[in-house]
């Protein structure tokens, strides 16, 4: 393998795993890291969402007691039995309209410029979300994730089906959604890390299987690369989240979204840098 694509596959593995969770969009700071590397085309597409496996399995190891606990329990602890059902409730919606209007969003909004856009808006929300909550502190309705309804991830669910819009952010999504629908600040985040689980594992399927001419044995390694380094990122992001959101709220990723996604409409209006669609 080409060291210079090995670096460039390392690179994209550390963007994804390092922004996976944050409510930042991991798919936005991707497809600007691959412009910039130019590291682009059909098959680079492809790359980007398949290294999402490797962030997923960073929460599979996290989470690895709670899982087993959902394996062991599924024909016989009821509180399993209703988790596993929230999940799959809340996966739905994104996977239905992902799978309706994939090949339009690709078209469309795969490109810097909608990125930044999306970037701004978000943040604007998250900084709305968090001034309201500041404004009118109440106690969450939902402290656990074992407390959701049905209803509740079904709201998480079409939360998350906005994060199809690349440049939104899943994590943030769900997160703010689930905040804004009675949910703790602990209990949106740890929802939002168990949902990722199934949701990148069929994006990762899905696009693998779709796009198979493309991709060939030789190109195992640079997926492993951009895998592993997904894995190794993403865990110690999750781990630090997880700290972070006791005593802090997200206000900082807010500001983060709104001027990267400013600096990135001045760049490309000023073609300052050279950002390829």
């Amino acid at each position: 393998m080409d060291i210079f694509l090995a670096l460039k596959a390392i690179v994209m593995g550390l963007v994804e795993g390092f922004t996976e969770f944050l409510p930042i969009s991991s798919t936005g700071h991707l497809i600007l890291a691959a412009s910039l590397l130019n590291f682009t085309g059909e098959k680079v597409k492809v790359f980007e969402i398949a290294i999402q496996a490797g962030a997923m399995l960073s929460v599979i190891w996290e989470f690895r007691v709670r899982i087993g606990a959902v394996f062991a329990g599924i024909t016989s602890d009821p509180k399993q039995q209703k988790f596993v059902v929230n999940l799959i409730v809340a996966f739905m919606p994104a996977a239905f309209l992902g799978l309706l209007f994939s090949k339009m969003i690709k078209q469309f909004l795969f490109a810097p410029v909608p990125v930044a856009m999306a970037f701004i808006v978000g943040g604007l929300i998250i900084l709305w979300v968090e001034s309201r909550n500041r404004r009118r502190p109440e106690k969450p309705r939902v402290d656990s994730v074992d407390d959701m309804t049905l209803l509740d991830a079904f709201k998480v669910g079409c939360a998350q089906a906005f994060a199809l819009i690349p440049g939104t952010s899943r994590s943030g999504a769900t997160i703010i959604g689930g905040m804004l629908f009675g949910l703790s600040r602990k209990a949106s985040t740890e929802f939002s890390f168990f949902l990722a689980i199934p949701t990148l594992l069929a994006a990762t399927v899905y696009s693998v299987y779709k796009e198979r001419a493309l991709l060939s044995m030789a190109d195992l390694p640079l997926f492993g690369l951009g895998g592993l380094s997904a894995f190794i990122s993403a865990f110690l992001c999750v781990r630090w989240l997880l700290r972070y959101i006791s005593s802090h709220d997200f206000t900082i990723f807010a500001w983060y979204r709104i001027v990267f996604g400013i600096v990135i409409l001045a760049t490309a209006h000023y073609e300052w840098v050279k950002w390829v669609d």
